[in-house]
């Protein structure tokens, strides 16, 4: 079993939920709520892993606020 770190946003014109794995091509999707998203992001990366594991270009860190004057 793998485990892969998504970055969740919400498209302030659609209202939907977008999600992504970093480094990953082709791993993003998008839904209507958090679960769909899950559930969807979940069926891609089954897809895109039937052709091999992948090379991962990056890696998820972290996150950081910036605060500017």
């Amino acid at each position: 079993m793998k485990s892969y770190t998504a970055i969740i946003e919400r498209c302030q014109d659609t209202g939907l939920y977008v999600g992504f794995i970093p480094g990953f091509q082709g791993a993003h999707t998008q839904a209507e709520t958090l679960d769909e998203l899950n559930k969807n992001l979940r069926k891609v990366v089954e897809m895109l892993l039937e052709d091999g594991e992948p090379i991962l270009e990056a890696e998820f860190i972290g996150t950081q606020n910036v605060i500017v004057a």
